[in-house]
């Protein structure tokens, strides 16, 4: 159990400790940026390029259009959940991440997609600003629902589109802090679009782009200090670096950068900061971070995975190595990561992440 100091220290906190995000206090509902798939995990956070599961509809929405293609070989549905206690180094039972999603396809009409995103915060105790007596206690959480729809414009070209719901919960009950008083409850609604490229010059390649969380900013009790969703910017490639019939070897590479754009008094609207000052902002370079990914298959049947994530020490200077592996028999699969960090005390050092999925 925490105060309700400490839930909010949390929640400032998980920026610094979420994958694929820099700015750290620039945004809200954070659990957006937490990349789920133990898959994807294992391979230093990338898949942008190499999005070829349900776990697509997070990583690239456009990825869902080819994941149909054979009807003697493919399977029409897909769906996979994975499930991690975040941030194990704070010993925190209570909190954790869950991930669901699902994807089918329709006959004249693509493949459509559903996923979810909970986070559960735990129990937290509210107290006086002045007095330990305690006030009142309550959990906290957040969720955002996403549907998704993808199809191939050409052959080779695939496009994607998600619309998204996400619901705040941090207190449920008033609260009065200083002059301010209300309820920590918000929604918001967001999209995402992606587009996947397999070059005709390369059967080898994989070209992916997306930008998420495209939507108004977020108010919890006043709307002067509403917060930006975490706008992302993600590229990336896959490329097969050996693809026979017993062997894959598959390198990947994400890149990503926060649009959004912050100082002590204004917030730049969604489209402002997408398309200009988030790109104006410092040196823009160093804010982007960096995932590099290789897969191993033997067959179908036995995947190793390992990876490395990088990002600048101007920008919060976050570098771990990765490590995963996965089984698939008949239309079940497994896949595991683990998070290996050298600094000593990192908060997502041991992280661990299990999925299944399904196809039928």
């Amino acid at each position: 159990m925490k105060t309700i100091l400490m839930l909010l220290l949390l929640v400032l906190l998980v920026p610094l400790f979420s994958t694929g995000l820099y700015a750290q206090g620039e945004a809200t509902v954070l659990f957006l940026m937490i990349n789920p798939g133990a898959r994807q995990g294992g391979m230093g956070e990338a898949g942008v390029a190499l999005a070829n599961d349900a776990n697509a509809i997070y990583w690239n929405p456009a990825g869902l259009a080819f994941q149909y293609n054979d009807p003697e070989v493919d399977k029409k549905g897909e769906a996979t959940l994975m499930h991690v206690n975040w941030l194990p180094q704070f010993n925190l039972g209570d909190m954790y991440y869950d991930y669901a999603a699902g994807r089918y396809h329709l006959q004249d009409i693509g493949m459509v997609g559903l996923a979810i995103q909970y986070i559960n915060y735990g129990e937290s105790i509210w107290t006086g600003e002045d007095s330990p007596a305690e006030l009142g206690r309550f959990n906290s959480n957040e969720v955002a629902l996403t549907g998704s729809y993808a199809l191939k414009v050409k052959e080779n070209l695939g496009v994607g589109v998600n619309l998204k719901y996400i619901y705040s919960r941090l207190s449920p009950i008033e609260v009065t802090v200083g002059a301010e008083k209300g309820k920590g409850i918000a929604s918001s609604f967001a999209v995402d679009l992606g587009v996947l490229y397999h070059p005709g010059f390369s059967k080898n390649l994989s070209l992916g782009a997306s930008i998420s969380n495209i939507g108004p900013k977020v108010s919890y009790v006043d709307y002067a200090q509403a917060d930006p969703l975490p706008t992302n910017l993600r590229l990336g490639f896959a490329y097969h670096i050996l693809k026979s019939q017993f062997n894959t070897l598959t390198f990947v590479y994400d890149t990503n950068k926060l649009l959004v754009n912050r100082d002590s008094v204004n917030v730049d609207g969604v489209f402002k900061a997408m398309l200009y000052s988030s790109w104006s902002n410092g040196d823009v370079l160093k804010k982007f971070t960096h995932s590099f990914g290789l897969e191993y298959w033997y067959t179908d049947l036995i995947a190793l995975r390992t990876g490395y994530f990088y990002e600048d020490p101007s920008a919060g200077g976050r570098k771990f190595w990765t490590f995963g592996g996965g089984l698939r028999y008949s239309v079940f699969g497994f896949d595991f990561s683990y998070i290996y960090a050298s600094v000593e005390d990192h908060p997502l050092s041991d992280t661990m992440r299990f999925s299944l999925g399904i196809q039928f």
